[in-house]
């Protein structure tokens, strides 16, 4: 007989998981809008999605689906919200302008992993019970979702952050026409990775290094 399906384990995964990954997910593409706002590019404001309400920017498959199957089937934990829309024409220094806007991101999920690790030492700091017990493995889960989505989305592969922070860095000519033309093929070439084994080693460790620096920092167990 088959192994039966955990779903009482599966709902206790869900009620830990679900926040920080909303969050994450949630306020890593809120970060772009705003930057750009500062720089003038009212475009995210004028829809509505500068709000920091997660139905704002659920998408199906990414924000639930994705997520949801990961967690059931216990493999890699991922997912990804709407992108916020940004246009750089209203910006006033675009090229320049738009390192900030696409790094802001991946600061926004390193800040958030910083506040998980805040969350987990007050949780061993001090008794809380149960729910301490179920913050301090939430706050896991957050510095864990957030390191992820920081160190892929600096990925040098246009159009994930990284790749719209190189292509705007570089001077104008053969390299960034280059990068640019990869574009409209950047989700197939994460695709490779994946299939290929290389996604995992490219981010395992910054993230493995980054969460070592969290753990000394905060005094973690």
């Amino acid at each position: 007989m088959g192994q039966s399906i955990d779903v009482a384990g599966f709902l206790q995964t869900l009620s830990i998981a679900a926040i920080p990954i909303l969050f994450a997910i949630t306020l890593h593409e809120v970060a772009h809008g705003w930057v750009a706002l500062t720089f003038g590019d009212r475009t995210a404001e004028s829809q509505g999605r500068l709000s920091l309400n997660p139905i704002r920017h659920i998408d199906p498959i990414g924000t639930v689906l994705v997520p949801a199957l990961l967690l059931f089937l216990g493999g890699f934990l991922f997912g990804w919200a709407k992108p916020v829309p940004v246009n750089p024409r209203y910006m006033r220094n675009p090229r320049a302008n738009m390192v900030w806007v696409s790094a802001a991101g991946p600061a926004a999920n390193l800040l958030m992993a910083i506040g998980w690790a805040f969350v987990m030492m007050l949780c061993q700091s001090f008794d809380l019970g149960v729910v301490g017990r179920w913050l301090e493995a939430m706050g896991a889960v957050g510095i864990t979702i957030n390191m992820l989505l920081a160190v892929f989305n600096m990925l040098p592969i246009p159009p994930l952050d990284g790749g719209q922070v190189l292509t705007n860095l570089l001077p104008r000519g053969q390299l960034t026409a280059m990068l640019e033309a990869l574009y409209p093929w950047g989700l197939f070439i994460v695709l490779g990775l994946v299939a290929t084994g290389l996604l995992g080693p490219l981010v395992g460790g910054p993230i493995a290094f980054l969460k070592g620096l969290l753990v000394a920092a905060f005094g973690l167990q």
